[in-house]
């Protein structure tokens, strides 16, 4: 009994301390000397980019313990809504989606956390973290005071907020920020009335005392659309923009107050089809010292920056999809290893702050485990009746994938020839409604590829009532500027010749289900070989396995997967969308495989979904695993004007 007494107490007494700390703890703006105020001392944060969203939650603490022992003090993360509520209602906090987990983990680590929950994001994230089932409604003005946009807003927030109050800094947590929407200055609608209902829903959710900010590029246009008063104004920048200047645009809108870089960029964001930027080390320290000397605070983006898993990749205008490596050329690598970005920052760093003791955690290892066969399975049409788990919707013309109930991945659309095409004949996007690849089949036998803002419009031969197939691929929404609300699928209609397309049939595709439960490999599913690479070949799924080495200590290990031959496509391992490859445009090569996908004890299997060609006849029909990444292809150019490094105009 006496004991039982004795651990009463021990936990009452436990709960009293954590309610004293909490009550001293505090981190506060103060306008009078210019700086954050932690615990009531003069703070300044040296901060880096992670993004929980772009990594296996098994390689969190690696990822934010090299973090910590670069010397920063705190990280920077996003919450991307429609990574949490993938349709109305329906939440994920579990597995790679713990965020909870995750804060818990950068403050044992010893990082504070500098938050940005949206509800709008951009990170190179699909529709900029909002979800798309947001456009049931095909006129709603996203980030603004469409009342529906705000209702959905509201019911969203009131469920992440409470959320993340017990891990504020006030509360004995490591949040010590909170961003208000996101670069805000940069969307044309300027609704202040917007910031202004923002506002007051964090406040009523997260209390007075925590410090709200906005960030917005460092110039007074941008400011005067994304700043509002009651919350603390921030600027981003890179290497090419004048830090004076910058600072200056910032105190334009906060004449007193800490200067803040929220998002100053180690690197940049690729395209398919662009090349990969690469930002020299001597340029990152020349910034960044400037900053430093200043007293300014400083968030690095990214510090490291991970994988677009699955369908995750966002997209710019004209029309851009990201690929699925987000590298960024950040200190940490897509794999968190450690490069000489990382050591320079890190001993400059050492100038102004004391750095942790003790050795940096080493890069991960990587085993390339070698070529692996290939057989061929089945095409998308004939596999429809695994693939289509809801049957056809008929429709006398198309359906977008919202209206369809779909929001990655691919539809099918189906119609047959209502004429005779006995010479090659147009067949045609007029409105430039293939959002975003089609690849188009006569009666089985692949035609050609139509393409967003590149192929409108190819010729077909064919008879009156040939089957015609369009296979259509989300290639990943804009995630920044006016075009967010980003439609798939056939958006207008589809013309033969002169003759509009109608009678539809459409089967949204559940592939990733059907990969996982292994529906595409049962028996007798093996296809007649497809046409040779010189030339298209219908959509066709293929598979492999592969047995881990016995006898090798410390596997499964990271790897790389290659395409040698295949052309465009997306890939799983186990089951696990690992996301596209398109080596066939480029820059990216490789995809980052991490040891968690992989098993020791079974087969691994491998799925792949080719969309145009693969190398299966008459040549070797493989891919292979290699133990070093390839993402910096040259390409050709594709853009009459080229983007610039780290100019976000060009993203517009």
């Amino acid at each position: 009994m006496g004991s039982a007494r004795s651990w009463v107490w021990l936990f009452s007494f436990l709960a009293f301390l954590h309610t004293a700390l909490a009550a001293t703890r505090s981190f506060t703006i103060d306008y009078e000397h210019d700086c954050f105020r932690k615990d009531g001392e003069a703070f300044r944060y040296i901060s880096g980019s992670i993004h929980y969203s772009r990594i296996p939650r098994v390689y969190w603490k690696d990822r934010l313990l090299k973090m910590y022992m670069a010397g920063l003090n705190a990280i920077q993360t996003y919450i991307p809504w429609n990574f949490h509520e993938p349709s109305p209602g329906q939440y994920d906090f579990s597995g790679d989606r713990d965020l909870g987990h995750f804060l818990k983990l950068a403050q044992d680590l010893g990082l504070l956390v500098i938050l940005r929950p949206g509800p709008y994001i951009c990170a190179e994230w699909d529709m900029g973290g909002l979800p798309a089932w947001l456009l049931k409604k095909k006129d709603i003005v996203l980030r603004s005071s469409d009342q529906d946009y705000i209702t959905a807003v509201d019911k969203w927030m009131g469920k992440l907020l409470p959320m993340i109050k017990p891990y504020l800094y006030q509360n004995g947590g490591p949040i010590i920020t909170v961003q208000v929407e996101n670069e805000y200055g940069s969307y044309f609608a300027c609704d202040y009335n917007y910031l202004r209902h923002l506002t007051k829903l964090f406040r009523s959710h997260l209390g007075d005392e925590v410090v709200l900010f906005t960030t917005d590029g460092g110039s007074l246009g941008y400011l005067k659309c994304g700043s509002i008063q009651g919350l603390y104004a921030t600027v981003d920048f890179g290497t090419a923009s004048n830090v004076t200047a910058c600072f200056e645009a910032q105190r334009h809108a906060e004449p007193h107050g800490p200067l803040v870089n929220s998002e100053f960029y180690t690197g940049w964001l690729d395209h398919w089809g662009e090349r990969h930027w690469m930002v020299p080390t001597a340029a990152i320290l020349k910034s960044l010292n400037e900053m430093l000397s200043m007293g300014a605070n400083v968030n690095m983006y990214m510090f490291f920056g991970g994988t677009n898993f699955g369908y995750w990749n966002g997209a710019n205008t004209p029309y851009a999809p990201q690929p699925t490596s987000y590298d960024y050329d950040a200190p940490l690598t897509e794999a968190g290893d450690l490069t000489d970005k990382y050591f320079a920052i890190r001993d400059l760093i050492k100038m102004y702050k004391e750095i942790p003791k003790g050795a940096v955690p080493p890069s991960t290892p990587k085993y390339a485990y070698g070529v692996v066969p290939m057989k061929t399975l089945r095409t998308v049409s004939d596999a429809l009746d695994l693939l289509a788990f809801s049957g056809a919707v008929k429709s006398l013309y198309p359906l977008t994938f919202i209206e369809l109930g779909q929001s990655f991945g691919f539809v099918l659309y189906r119609t047959t020839l209502p004429v005779d095409c006995l010479t090659p004949t147009p067949l045609s996007s007029p409105m430039n409604g293939v959002h975003d690849r089609a690849y188009v089949s006569v009666d089985g036998v692949a035609v050609g590829i139509l393409e967003r803002n590149k192929v409108i419009s190819i010729n077909i031969t064919g008879k009156a009532g040939s089957q015609l197939d369009i296979l259509v691929e989300n290639l990943g929404r804009v995630n920044f500027g006016k075009d967010i609300n980003d439609f798939k699928g056939l958006v207008s209609n589809v013309n033969l010749g002169s003759n509009v397309l109608t009678g539809w049939l459409m089967y949204s595709l559940s592939i990733d289900e059907a990969v996982r439960e292994g529906r595409l490999q049962k028996e007798g599913s093996v296809l007649s070989a497809p046409a040779p690479p010189s030339s298209l070949s219908p959509p066709t799924f293929y598979a492999g396995s592969f047995v881990i080495p016995d006898g090798i200590p410390d596997l499964p290990q990271d790897t790389y997967i290659q395409f040698p031959n295949w052309r465009k496509g997306q890939v799983w391992i186990n089951g696990f969308n690992l996301g596209r490859y398109w080596p066939a445009r480029g820059p990216q090569v490789t995809l980052y495989v991490p040891a968690n996908l992989l098993s020791t004890a079974a087969p691994n299997n491998i799925t792949i979904l080719e969309l145009e060609s693969a190398p299966c006849d008459p040549g070797p029909c493989a891919v292979e695993f290699t133990n070093t990444p390839f993402i910096n292809a040259t390409v050709t150019p594709t853009l009459t004007r080229p983007r610039r490094l780290q100019v976000k105009e060009d993203l517009l």
